[in-house]
């Protein structure tokens, strides 16, 4: 349940962005999660309303893109989904590779509420 952490970190790194740069209000918060990380996308999810409540992000949606586990055959060199080929190359059958891709956490981007004119 390390995910609730991770939301608490990434509220504190949004609010710093939103002070620096004299952000009201955000819309949408999204970040990229590889397939290999020990982050649950699922959790994330669910625990984001309780981590973005009494901040500045109160109201803010979270977007996640997963990031696919890429690994690359040490035999052959294709480039293959680690996950779906279930660690073994799907070229020349090698469980010889290196990761290229997948455990990842970042923030991507950020969204700002638009301001309506009254």
């Amino acid at each position: 349940m390390h995910e609730l952490t991770v939301l608490v970190e990434l509220v504190d790194m949004v609010e710093k962005a939103m002070k620096e740069n004299k952000i009201d209000s955000i819309d949408t918060v999204v970040v990229q999660i590889g397939q290999l990380s020990s982050i649950v996308p699922r959790y994330m999810k669910e625990y984001y309303p309780n981590a973005i409540d009494g901040s500045k992000l109160e109201g803010s949606k979270l977007k996640i893109e997963m990031i696919p586990a890429n690994g690359l055959c040490h035999q052959c060199n294709k480039v293959f989904n680690i996950v779906k080929n279930k660690g073994k190359c799907p070229l020349c059958n090698t469980d010889k590779w290196e990761i290229l891709s997948g455990q990842e956490f970042m923030l991507k981007e950020i969204y700002i509420k638009e301001s309506h004119p009254k």
